[in-house]
């Protein structure tokens, strides 16, 4: 992946567009190639107006100020009569319109030269993601600590909590980010859920001596999009997910359970726990997409990333991080 020539702005990293053409393989290296840079940004974005094009390329490309125009892999600007490099990858800042605040704050885990481990609150997206380019954890911390090259090392969903582990340094980035690619990083979350009558039967096993949960249940299946909706489904086929489940207590009808991955498919623990009838409290998707206003924090997801271990990559330590936050209704 190429690394972009130009800084983060405002926290926001820059885009990418790449040229048609060029000797590697990639969804444009057979189309034919525009003489100049302006001629493909016009076929490029047909709707744009030439005003719209013309700010993106700069007057000069020897000056300064147009430093924050269209510019090629070295970070030099672009003009409109520069020939276009097949294949090749350009880079810009793209204007992104003020965003209301989430009203939360992101709390501070761990810190050290290489890895930034916070605690990310509800309803604030981990990265860039839709409507939400400013009001993420990444943007808010490169802004808020003055450090441009953070980047999530992985994801969470912007409704669930807890735990995010982020790069500081580009030198030690790949390293990280290959743990979590690889699985090899174990992680466990916590989630709350309304207990149905008769809890306990269909495939429950009883916790063994010396174990703190009450039970536990394996839940191997396949999930795939459903088209046209945010819902992943359960669907017959080789199984794709793997998630253990434990109950670890109740209060009333509330239960506390313990949620173990070890497989990464999207939304995978909201999908299995509603597949065995306990959908998460407070879940806006599942059972039913309720579709409701991203700006709505009146009924949080009850499902907290809470302890994340691995063995360091640099140093072949053990490192385990706990989250300081809690779920609503539980001690």
């Amino acid at each position: 992946m190429p690394v972009s020539p130009l800084p983060p702005r405002q926290g926001i990293s820059a885009n990418r567009l790449r040229a048609p053409g060029g000797h590697q393989t990639h969804t444009r290296s057979g189309d034919p190639v525009p003489a100049t840079v302006g001629e493909w940004l016009r076929a490029e974005f047909p709707d744009a107006s030439a005003a719209d094009i013309a700010g993106l390329l700069a007057q000069d490309p020897q000056t300064v100020s147009d430093a924050g125009c269209l510019c090629d892999g070295t970070g030099r600007p672009i003009a409109a009569t520069d020939p276009v490099i097949p294949g090749g990858f350009y880079w810009f800042h793209r204007p992104v319109p003020p965003e209301a605040r989430i009203p939360f704050e992101i709390g501070i885990v761990h810190s050290d030269a290489d890895l930034l481990v916070v605690d990310k609150p509800h309803f604030l997206a981990s990265t860039p993601n839709g409507r939400f380019v400013r009001e993420c954890a990444v943007t808010r911390l490169r802004v808020e600590r003055e450090e441009p090259d953070l980047v999530a090392t992985h994801r969470l969903d912007r409704v669930t909590a807890g735990l995010l582990v982020l790069s500081r340094r580009p030198e030690t980035r790949g390293a990280y980010q290959r743990l979590f690619q690889d699985r090899r990083v174990h992680k466990t979350y916590r989630a709350l859920a309304e207990l149905p009558a008769g809890f306990g039967s269909g495939g429950w096993e009883a916790a063994r001596p010396g174990e703190e949960c009450v039970r536990r249940v394996e839940r191997w299946s396949r999930l795939e999009k459903e088209p046209g909706t945010r819902q992943m489904l359960e669907v017959p086929g080789e199984p794709n997910a793997h998630s253990t489940i434990e109950h670890l207590g109740a209060a009333g009808r509330l239960g506390d359970f313990r949620l173990t991955p070890h497989t990464g498919r999207t939304h995978q623990l909201r999908v299995h726990m509603n597949g065995l009838g306990l959908p998460i409290l407070g879940d806006p998707v599942y059972p039913v997409d309720l579709a409701p206003d991203p700006y709505d924090f009146f009924s949080p997801l009850q499902l907290l990333a809470e302890r994340l271990a691995f063995t360091d990559p640099l140093t072949g330590e053990p490192r385990e991080f706990t989250s300081r936050l809690g779920l609503s209704g539980w001690g």
